[in-house]
């Protein structure tokens, strides 16, 4: 009998294992007894865990301070949808508000500085990937995430949902502007 044929008979189970089925067994267990003992050592020492934190909160208490970031760092409009950009001071914590289907306000960050996110979900479940940077995570209602962004590259960041939020899901789309201590870099 081998691998690569039909077994001649229909009780096939009780015949010998051929030596190449056996090696390729052996190959397989092996493989899954590494990769069993790598995901817990990967998840404490490969630096791939959450970065941030996590708060309990609810959408009301949370709009209300993203209002007042508003209110206090606004410095203009964007004239397509009427959403307000802010500028709040580097170091600063930063609201960002996911609700059915943009992000709440526009952003605008100073290169090199590091600002503390706090985001949060008014309604359903979103995901924040900030685009061209590696930060993705959930956004859950009732959760504020607080994570630490600096970043280091003048221009323009796309803020994208990746987890499905309703019919207008692919029109999630925010912006983060990124400027130069001068405030140039738009």
């Amino acid at each position: 009998m081998s691998a690569l044929l039909p077994p001649s008979e229909r009780v096939w189970w009780k015949h010998p294992v051929d030596r190449v089925e056996w090696v390729w067994i052996v190959i397989a267990f092996i493989w899954c007894l590494i990769m069993f003992f790598m995901m817990p050592w990967w998840h404490v020492y490969g630096e791939q865990n959450y970065s941030g934190e996590a708060y309990k909160t609810t959408p009301e208490d949370f709009q209300r301070r993203v209002n007042a970031m508003v209110e206090e760092y606004e410095v203009r409009r964007e004239t397509a949808r009427n959403m307000p950009v802010v500028r709040p001071p580097a170091g600063s914590d930063v609201y960002l508000l996911a609700r059915l289907w943009d992000w709440y306000p526009i952003l605008e960050l100073e290169k090199g500085q590091t600002y503390r996110f706090r985001i949060s979900s008014a309604d359903w479940q979103h995901g924040l990937s900030i685009q061209p940077v590696n930060i993705n995570m959930q956004i859950v209602p009732g959760y504020e995430m607080v994570v630490n962004f600096t970043p280091t590259q003048s221009g323009e960041y796309a803020l994208v949902c990746n987890e499905y939020c309703g019919v207008l899901h692919h029109a999630m789309l925010g912006k983060l502007y990124v400027v130069d201590g001068a405030g140039e870099g738009i």
